[in-house]
């Protein structure tokens, strides 16, 4: 049975090859693609965004070898950015709650 990291990578593979290849090449993300998949699979951080340009910005930022495309690689940066940030809110947030408690 998978340990809940391993379901976690297949997770993220999974997902990224449910929206690429919609249009275009099966292994990158268009920007149509993109905006669906954050739509989709992280709306709370996408409405959070109080810039009506945020996907192309982060389309600009991912695609780190300029061919208007987001492979997985580049894909997995976002990811790992976004965990990253969720971890930092989730430290403040403990030590928020056990100042509290104090």
């Amino acid at each position: 049975m998978p340990s809940d990291l391993e379901k976690a990578m297949e997770t993220l593979i999974t997902v990224f090859h449910r929206y690429a290849g919609k249009e275009g090449s099966d292994v990158s993300l268009n920007r149509k693609e993109l905006k669906q998949l954050m739509e989709t699979e992280l709306s709370s951080f996408l409405k959070s965004q109080k810039d009506p340009a945020a996907i192309d910005k982060i389309m600009k930022d991912l695609d780190s070898n300029g061919d208007g495309e987001v492979n997985f690689e580049e894909f997995v940066s976002l990811v790992v950015g976004l965990s990253i940030a969720c971890e930092q809110f989730y430290q403040l947030h403990k030590k928020t709650v056990a100042v509290k408690k104090n």
